[in-house]
């Protein structure tokens, strides 16, 4: 079975199922000529997907989904990647996806996005594209299924596929911008990606096809190459088109079949690369020495690629194998959670690569230094598992988690996302695996594990640390003292040190079931129009409740009390810099994390506990009959947390060579010191040193924690599949329950102020210790807040589309100096008078004058001239429409009730919020544009590396006709 996964760490393969025959599976069809996988398979397709073929070869899939409303997801995959690249166009499978949008036949250059931009389409957001290894594939998101939105996207994704103009001038115009693209992704993880590849699969093709290509070829490769890789790959017996969403599946499925139907070939299919076989190897070692990567070692054991088909006794494999693996991922896991860890993190997986290989690997993160404990330690736990096996309690534990997610999928799968699924078509197509539904998913993995024993996962497990090898690779930001002679040793050390059988574990109890008399609520209100219930409790407890149809089986809940950072000093950095890292990894003082999943395990429960600018906040998600277990879960965070050292240490020891790797990228140094710098030094958004990190203690947030969370009333919201008396009642018994919370704390002196920094005639200048071509450039004006009225923020948001549409066809198009220009604006809901907008690109350190000079004539524009109706509606609806998309999602309504309790205005501004948006006018731009994108107000910054950068490329020769 194909399972084409990118390799970086090697991630652990997926856990999907299954089994024996049963009644559902006699159902699948076979027909040999039919392409679909189920067609050779044993496993039934998902019923309500519609598969066909049209004559030329194109195979399609639609599926009518609701989830959300009046949308649709488009998916055009060509089977096609950096594979199928010959020697000499290494780069240009990605280069044509570019090219792509860049002038069809009847589609001039541009025009292309500006009809999607008019739909409501953001480039990025909803209009996308990307190459792999074996494929491209061309994504939109469409806010409506009318016939013009529907037929417009038809037409250009059939354009983009079979008439690609890829004129000379406009592929040399575009050099530029996948060089940027290159430069943007030379970073230290790419790097260290590039050396596993070339470790593991030696001697094949894919040591040496990563997309992004060989940049002596993007820089001078002739047109006629590009021309001879498109007829080649883009025809229609390649081409898979995937249609999801709202609409009437006999109506989409005409529109398919109208503009796809006349596609021809132009020339001879291209041939399939031949891979290479994996090369006989012994065990061996190889140290990567890299500035800015995080420590890790990997043990990996190759063998050939598993090309079985996707059958019941496949996936039955499969799933047995992981089942093993996810045990001991597990106590891996529970290794690094505990006092004094020996690694960061660490995981066990099994992966086929790109039908080239297989590689079990099992791997660890680890601060520097803490190499051979490391090593020593996944090796023997690895041995552990092998020699003693798992046991029937991690076995059914395993086996309960994955059944009670599965069956949340049954009882979810009518209302699943439109771009989940139209994402899981698509991956079945590149992994040729069957569609199946969560039912036949739950069936086939209820048949696999009926009497499965831990012997047998044991068994299955173990020809995944055989092979050739294994190879160990570790990777580091310093040399390994010894090298690779001294690796090598340590793990045949470990090797001859004894394993002992793991002690079972004690048995547990949920001891979290009683917080007080249940609370009698008291007001009652109705936001009829909101659908939205309020009430009150006696003790301070607010409740804001949302009922949705949107998602069926998911409630989520988000609670609020205290001020959070408002509560914390300005002009230095605290202990509380670790909060974070504590709340949640710090279980309750009752129970740890592993403690928790082991005695709830098999329900849907999820905490997440952080402090917010003016709040402390907890959240969480789960399904209607584990409501009342989550608000226990909660309150239990909020009321007996548990604030181990554990979890600190860990973060503390961390945060170094954090440090270090983001001094290794502009990027790394930008998100260091921006926060900082454009709130003019608050040190609650500064990062500490190394210095500051060795004096902070858990006793000093233990005692921030207690005390911020102490007081002032608590805000629960709860949005989705649930009743309001259902949710009164589980916040009666739990938040409900609690103490009097008293009044609010005030703020710190001077915590609620923050101004953004003053102009500055030269930019202020940064370091980073990568690539000296790599640099970035900023600029930014102050503007205004978001509090008591958000329409002028929300307009700011609007000035700042038409910006990034400026940067597109500017920075990006025209100058062709950087790939992913950006406009940022922000107003905040906190801090009186605070709001800021920025544009920022990432180029080359001697283009950084034209950048800015672009930056500057940008801004002139948009004060001197109104914009166009055309470049306003092309900014502003695609804004509107992101809008309308998420308030058909549970999550967008918990975070525009988050702050119901303390500001009134929230409703007015639910309400106003798209209405707003659609009343911008160019005037408004041109106004805001007056207002704050002046010279005298500009602050800007660089950054730069004291590195020699590589010489720029020279201008290209004129490509062939």
């Amino acid at each position: 079975m194909r399972s084409p996964r990118r390799l970086l760490l090697l991630l652990a393969a997926s856990t999907t199922v299954l089994i024996a025959a049963s009644p559902a599976l006699a159902q699948a069809q076979v027909t040999p000529s039919d392409p679909w996988a189920q067609a050779t398979s044993d496993i039934p397709a998902d019923s309500n997907v519609r598969f066909g073929v049209l004559p030329n070869g194109m195979q399609y899939a639609v599926l009518r989904n609701a989830t959300p409303a009046g949308q649709a997801s488009l998916r055009l995959r060509i089977d096609a990647g950096s594979l199928m690249e010959n020697e000499d166009q290494l780069g240009l499978a990605h280069f044509m996806e570019h090219m792509a949008f860049n002038g069809t036949t009847n589609i001039p250059e541009n025009e292309l996005l500006h009809i999607l931009e008019r739909l409501g389409l953001a480039f990025g957001a909803d209009t996308n594209a990307f190459t792999g290894f074996d494929q491209t594939a061309y994504l939109l998101e469409l806010p409506r299924t009318n016939d013009e939105t529907v037929d417009a996207a038809l037409r250009i994704m059939r354009e983009q596929v079979s008439e690609a103009l890829m004129a000379a001038d406009a592929v040399d115009a575009e050099r530029g911008v996948i060089e940027g693209e290159e430069r943007m992704r030379n970073t230290p993880q790419l790097r260290v990606a590039k050396a596993q590849f070339g470790l593991l699969a030696s001697g094949q093709r894919l040591a040496n096809r990563l997309p992004i290509g060989d940049l002596n070829i993007i820089r001078t490769a002739p047109r006629d190459r590009f021309v001879d890789f498109y007829n080649a790959y883009y025809r229609p017996n390649r081409a898979t088109f995937i249609a999801v969403g709202d609409f009437d599946v006999d109506v989409m499925e005409a529109k398919i079949r109208a503009a796809f139907e006349g596609w021809t070939p132009k020339a001879a299919d291209g041939p399939d690369p031949d891979l290479g076989q994996v090369a006989q190897r012994g065990p061996e070692t190889r140290i990567l020495v890299e500035p800015g990567v995080e420590s890790s070692v990997d043990i990996n054991w190759i063998r050939p690629p598993d090309l079985e088909p996707d059958t019941v006794a496949e996936r039955r494999e499969n799933l047995i194998r992981n089942l093993g693996l996810a045990v001991l991922t597990r106590r891996l896991g529970e290794l690094a959670r505990a006092d004094n860890p020996p690694f960061i993190s660490a995981n066990a997986s099994n992966a086929s690569v790109y039908d080239s290989l297989s590689a079990g690997s099992v791997s660890a993160n680890f601060n520097p230094g803490g190499l051979t404990r490391a090593l020593q330690t996944i090796e023997q736990e690895q041995r552990r598992l092998i020699q003693f096996g798992i046991t029937q309690a991690e076995l059914q534990r395993e086996i309960t988690d994955t059944r009670t997610r599965l069956q949340n999928a049954v009882t979810a799968a009518a209302t699943r996302s439109t771009p989940a699924l139209a994402n899981g078509l698509l991956s079945a197509v590149n992994d040729r695996n069957v569609f199946a539904s969560p039912a036949t998913s739950l069936e086939l993995f209820n048949a696999t594990v009926e009497g499965l024993t831990p012997d047998q996962v044991t068994a299955a497990v173990r020809p995944v640390f055989e092979g050739q090898g294994p190879v160990l690779m570790v990777t580091s930001p310093v040399a390994i003292e010894g090298g690779e002679a001294a690796v090598t040793a340590a793990l045949e050390a470990s090797r001859q040190v004894a394993v002992t059988a793991r002690a079972d574990e004690a048995a547990l109890e949920w001891p979290y079931t009683d917080f007080g008399t249940p609370a009698r609520p008291g007001a009652r209100t109705e936001i009829a129009d909101l659908g939205v219930t309020r009430v009150d409790f006696p003790n301070g407890v607010r409740l804001f409740v949302k009922p949705t149809d949107f998602r069926d089986n998911q409630i989520l809940v988000n609670v609020r009390t205290g001020i959070g950072e408002l509560g914390l000093p300005t002009d230095r950095i605290t202990s509380m810099t670790f909060a974070n890292s504590v709340m949640g990894p710090g279980g309750t003082s009752k129970l740890t994390v592993d403690q928790l999943t082991r005695v709830l395990s098999g329900k849907t429960y999820n905490v997440s506990a952080g402090m917010d600018t003016d709040a402390y906040t907890l959240s969480g998600s789960t399904k209607p009959e584990d409501l009342q277990l989550q608000m226990q879960v909660l309150t239990a965070y909020l009321v007996d947390p548990g604030l181990r050292a554990a979890p600190f240490e860990r973060a503390r020891s961390q945060f170094p060579a954090q440090l270090a790797q983001l001094r290794a990228t502009p990027g790394g140094v930008l998100g260091r010191e921006l926060g900082e710098l454009i709130s003019s030094g608050d040190q609650r958004d500064a990062l500490p040193t190394e210095e500051q990190i060795a004096a902070m203690t858990i006793e000093e947030i233990r005692a921030g924690v207690t005390n911020g969370r102490a007081r002032g009333p608590i805000d629960v919201v709860m949005v989705g599949d649930v009743t309001v008396d259902d949710a009164i009642a589980t916040v009666a018994n739990t938040f409900g329950a609690l103490p009097a919370r008293g009044a609010q704390a005030e703020p710190l002196p001077g915590s609620a102020v923050r101004r953004f920094p003053a102009p500055t005639a030269e930019p202020i200048q940064l370091k980073h210790e990568g690539p000296g071509e790599q640099a970035i450039g900023v600029i930014g004006w102050p503007t205004a807040d978001a509090i008591g009225d958000k329409q002028e923020a929300r307009q700011l948001a609007i000035l700042s589309a038409v910006i990034q549409l400026r940067l597109n066809e500017e920075v990006r198009e025209k100058l062709g100096i950087s790939y992913g220009p950006g406009s940022a604006a922000s107003s905040s809901s906190v801090f009186p008078d605070y709001g800021y907008m920025l544009m920022l690109a990432e180029t080359r350190p001697e283009s950084l004058p034209v950048l800015f000079t672009a930056f500057d004539s940008i801004a002139a524009s948009l004060r001197d001239t109104p914009i166009s109706d055309d470049e306003l509606l092309r900014a502003r609806a695609p804004a509107v429409e992101s809008v309308r998309r998420s308030q058909a999602d549970n999550g967008y309504w918990v975070g525009q009730l988050a702050e119901a309790g303390r500001k009134p205005e929230t409703f007015d501004e639910i309400r106003s919020n798209v209405s707003d948006l659609e009343s911008v006018t160019p005037a408004d731009i041109q106004r805001l544009a007056r207002q704050y994108l002046t010279p005298d107000k500009a602050w800007r910054l660089t950054v730069t590396s004291d590195n020699p950068a590589a010489p720029p490329a020279a201008a290209p020769a004129p490509a062939a006709q």
